[in-house]
């Protein structure tokens, strides 16, 4: 068959990728990480461990991404000596032709997907999953349910804490309802996803929460009027 059209392919990638180590200096790994001159120091000894922290972070990641070139850089040049071996495109476990589509998406491809070792899904879930399907066994999702509201979840969060979450005078929480705010006017004003771009564009939803605030000043004027006389 002719694979000139996944030749080029991988010939134009090949190229594309040894550039790019060779405009990067393989990511830096030419110099060692104490030397590096990027801190703008001449020795580590003194620098603040975040420093020190940000620095090895970005080093990790610059091996991860050589790692993953060079290996890619490897399938290539495998693929390419198999089209002079005349074996390009033959799955090496079943011996089957590879589908034009597989080796479309995939031109580096050594097997048919049915038989490609990465079949397997990992089953390993976040430790975070079984408090959180716990939460929801508990008290559910539905914000109608009358045993499941805002304070429930806050209270439910705040429990994995060994130190208050809050302070006095930090935020204001409706006992009622269990909507937390800071100013009381918050649950039911908005904007749009610009933010606020000026008085005129703010809205004001006309739920209970405003209802309970005009009632409120209401009162205040009632009794601001009484204490006048």
């Amino acid at each position: 068959m002719d694979y000139t059209h996944y030749k080029k392919q991988l010939e134009e990638r090949k190229r594309e990728i040894e550039e790019r180590l060779i405009k990067q200096g393989n990511f830096g790994m030419e110099r060692g990480l104490a030397s590096d001159m990027a801190s703008g120091e001449l020795s580590q000894y003194d620098n603040h461990p975040a420093d020190s922290g940000t620095e090895l972070y970005e080093r990790e990641k610059d091996i991860a991404l050589l790692g993953h070139l060079k290996e890619e850089l490897s399938d290539i040049q495998y693929s390419l000596n198999q089209m002079k071996k005349g074996t390009y495109g033959i799955c090496e476990k079943t011996g089957q032709p590879i589908s034009d589509e597989r080796l479309e998406a995939l031109p580096t491809a050594r097997t048919v997907a049915e038989a490609s070792p990465n079949q397997d899904v990992s089953t390993d879930h976040p430790i975070e999953e079984e408090v959180l399907s716990e939460l929801e066994d508990n008290y559910g999702r539905d914000t109608d349910d009358p045993q499941y509201n805002e304070q429930n979840a806050y209270e439910q969060v705040a429990s994995f804490n060994q130190t208050s979450m809050t302070y006095d005078g930090s935020s204001n929480m409706d006992s009622e309802d269990g909507v937390g705010y800071v100013e009381q006017f918050e649950p039911f004003v908005s904007t749009d996803m610009n933010g606020y771009t000026g008085a005129d564009d703010v809205k004001f939803e006309r739920n209970v929460h405003y209802d309970k605030y005009m009632d409120h000043m209401d009162e205040a004027e009632e009794d601001e009027s009484d204490s006048a006389y």
